[in-house]
């Protein structure tokens, strides 16, 4: 294996065919070049220079491994300021914006995996509200956000999912459904499910909970909540039923509201969303750095 020293003394040397010329381009001694090369023909076993008080000039086999060398080495030292160029402009700051418990959780835990990675991004953290799930992105308050799925919006790019999180029915504490082990999406035309308040597509409510069950039987809409807490709030005091993430059940323990699992519902998935055309050096470092996060977990 050639060293690097021994790489760059011979591609230098090869074009400078001048001993004093190719040290001073590798800010070493004119006698580390020469003993750098005296070594590498050792190494060979052949001379790769023919070397006179006048001049200096490759060998035919000098020839032949330089050029079998010297395109390598100039794709990795290329390579390498490609990958310096990139590094620099991740630097600067990324505001990430994030909706639930579990996507806070997963954004702190990409952060401190970034800081390894880049430790010139400097990433604020925004907590976003399903009444207004879009507005910090195209307003570029925040610049990607971790939010639940789906997001089908022209202007939006989305990447790849980072959570499943199972799905829960959240209900009074004296509702019958709050005696049952599990429920399913059937159970939810029981009672009102909750309505979303605010700027929510309505792909995105229906995809919460259905208008129709499997079976056809129509999901009728209570009231509208612009937050969670007060969705959790009018579900402990009665006035109807919603689905929640797991995580909803894991960090909210409002009085009078049980958690029943659902057997036959998919996950909820969340994923990474950013403005089209918006995926900057920093935005691609962040994703690909919470791919790690998710594929080490």
């Amino acid at each position: 294996m050639l060293e690097r020293l021994e790489i760059e003394a011979l591609i230098v040397l090869a074009e400078e065919l001048h001993f004093g010329r190719t040290a001073e381009r590798l800010h070493v001694s004119r006698a580390r070049i020469s003993q750098t090369i005296t070594g590498l023909e050792r190494r060979i076993g052949a001379p790769l220079f023919e070397r006179t008080s006048r001049s200096v000039r490759l060998t035919p086999l000098g020839q032949r491994l330089h050029a079998e060398v010297a395109p390598g080495y100039r794709r990795i030292t290329a390579a390498v300021e490609q990958a310096r160029a990139a590094a620099r402009g991740v630097d600067g700051v990324l505001a990430v914006g994030y909706l639930g418990t579990a996507a806070g959780e997963f954004v702190m835990d990409v952060v401190r995996a970034l800081a390894g990675r880049h430790p010139g991004t400097d990433v604020h953290i925004h907590e976003t509200q399903i009444k207004d799930m879009f507005g910090p992105l195209r307003s570029g308050r925040v610049e990607l956000l971790v939010t639940q799925l789906p997001v089908v919006e022209p202007d939006l790019e989305c990447g790849p999912v980072v959570l499943r999180l199972p799905r829960m029915l959240a209900v009074a504490t004296n509702h019958p459904l709050a005696r049952r082990a599990t429920v399913s999406v059937e159970d939810l035309a029981r009672d009102r499910v909750f309505a979303c308040l605010g700027d929510v597509p309505a792909y995105w409510q229906e995809h919460l909970a259905p208008a129709l069950t499997p079976t056809g039987q129509p999901v009728r809409r209570g009231r509208s909540a612009a937050t969670l807490q007060e969705t959790l709030a009018m579900v402990g005091a009665g006035q109807g039923i919603t689905p929640v993430a797991a995580d909803v059940a894991r960090t909210y323990a409002p009085r009078g509201v049980a958690y029943v699992p659902f057997d036959d519902a998919e996950p909820f998935e969340y994923g990474l969303v950013w403005r089209a055309g918006g995926d900057t050096a920093r935005v691609r470092a962040f994703v690909e750095t919470a791919e790690r996060v998710v594929a080490a977990a």
